[in-house]
């Protein structure tokens, strides 16, 4: 099977589930869901060719923490102890990701450019203000993830002259998506219901996470026939 069917498998999977999500089909959705992830994690292995190394593992693990995180997400209609679940299992994966971006070998312009990290930290501050008053008791784990989460992006805009220049701006695009997906979440849960959430919330998901996926893999020019 090759690339360009590998992708389409993935978003035809991420799409039925938004299909099935918004005519309210429960069970069905979960089942759906649950297979979205499993999809991006089997392309990934087909393509790294049984060459893993440490980096490859650790995308591997984050994924799973998101796939674990996605099936917890969808059980809060029936326990809303399954929100910090998933909320856990994000976390997971953020620091996951944040580490093995961060750990790519070259030169660090974080360290030597901190202006970069004025956005995130803007970003941040600005996104809590306006959840504040909703958040009561998630304050501090919502404070954390959102902490979590932007760095993670600061590990992306890190890896400038790390990779190559596709790789680089596939995985930052997707860091992004990542951050504007789960800022939708907060706002949603915590703020204000709003029209359409749903698929603007998984589009922006599935988006994220193959962008960041295809993006690794291209960190080590990896070919994927089309």
């Amino acid at each position: 099977m090759n690339f360009r069917i590998h992708s389409l498998l993935y978003f035809g999977i991420g799409i039925a589930f938004i299909a099935l999500e918004t005519i309210g089909t429960v069970y069905s959705g979960i089942l759906v869901k649950a297979l979205i992830i499993p999809i991006l994690i089997w392309m990934y292995l087909r393509f790294i060719k049984g060459e893993g190394n440490r980096f490859h593992r650790m995308i591997i693990a984050a994924l799973v923490f998101s796939w674990i995180g996605d099936i917890t997400l969808q059980l809060v209609q029936f326990r809303e102890y399954f929100f910090l679940i998933g909320l856990g299992s994000f976390l997971m994966a953020q620091l996951i990701y944040m580490i093995a971006f961060f750990s790519t070998r070259g030169a660090n312009i974080i360290y030597k450019r901190l202006y970069l990290v004025f956005p995130m930290v803007l970003y941040c501050g600005l996104i809590l203000m306006v959840l504040w008053d909703g958040l009561g008791d998630m304050l501090i784990p919502v404070t954390v993830y959102c902490i979590v989460i932007l760095a993670m992006v600061l590990g992306a805009v890190n890896r400038k002259y790390k990779v190559n220049t596709q790789s680089f701006q596939l995985v930052l695009f997707g860091a992004i998506l990542f951050v504007l997906s789960d800022s939708m979440i907060a706002l949603n849960k915590f703020v204000q219901p709003f029209e359409l959430a749903r698929v603007a919330i998984m589009f922006s998901y599935i988006t994220a996470q193959y962008l960041i996926a295809i993006g690794c893999l291209r960190q080590y020019n990896l070919t994927l026939k089309k």
